[in-house]
């Protein structure tokens, strides 16, 4: 794959031998963040997990102190009091049934975070197909599937994002845009790995945190140093 110049530039700046430390990791990518829009700061963590046992699922949520730099949409299904309870806490849809003529025919996905009371989840699993593939399905463990809308909505606004295993058995989360500062950037990259430390799963054997990488949209991979994970 051919990089261009400026990526080969950024990547000069990379040690490719070296694991580097959280707060230099956040320095580097910081550094090497040179693209005409804010990229996105991502981390990736490939685990010693096997996702295809149950038991070494992963799968959460955390609220990243200093939020993601991004704007969420997030619909609700709901009904009645619930309705006009998570239209009160700022979502941007609130629906039912009538939404899912929209979805699965018009093929309507102008949102990032699906949240739903329990007993909209038979009409949820309707759209499997659909948001599944994406990862937008409302999860118990993720906090998406509640009651308690309102809290829902205001840690989905303030920054609250989720983590799960992909089919390789890597985790890949946000920790913000580079735009931030060192110390955002790295206060968000501690509560996530305080939150992925915290969910290892106690069925594994051997080693949790195999690799941490740290990336911009755009930019060269850093390495860090698990040691201290």
């Amino acid at each position: 794959m051919k990089h261009g110049k400026k990526y080969v530039e950024a990547a000069k700046l990379v040690d490719r031998a070296s694991y580097y430390e959280a707060d230099e990791a956040v320095a580097l990518v910081k550094k090497t963040a040179t693209a005409k829009f804010d990229e996105t700061v991502e981390l990736h963590v490939r685990t010693g997990c096997d996702g295809r046992h149950a038991e070494q699922q992963i799968r959460g949520a955390v609220v990243l102190p200093n939020g993601t730099g991004k704007t969420v949409k997030v619909l609700v299904f709901a009904k009645g009091p619930k309705a006009d309870e998570a239209q009160a806490a700022g979502a941007d849809y609130v629906g039912a049934e009538d939404l899912i003529p929209k979805i699965q025919n018009d093929g309507w996905l102008d949102f990032d975070v699906v949240v739903a009371t329990p007993d909209m989840m038979g009409v949820v699993g309707r759209l499997g197909k659909v948001l599944g593939p994406k990862g937008l399905m409302p999860n118990p463990k993720a906090g998406t599937v509640t009651m308690d809308v309102t809290k829902a909505i205001n840690d989905i606004k303030a920054g609250k994002i989720e983590y799960r295993l992909d089919k390789s058995n890597i985790i890949h989360v946000p920790v913000g845009k580079a735009s931030f500062t060192e110390e955002q950037l790295g206060e968000n990259l501690q509560a996530i790995m305080d939150a992925i430390v915290k969910a290892k799963p106690s069925a594994l054997k051997g080693q949790y945190i195999k690799s941490l990488t740290l990336t911009t949209t755009m930019g060269p991979g850093v390495r860090m140093n698990v040691a201290k994970y």
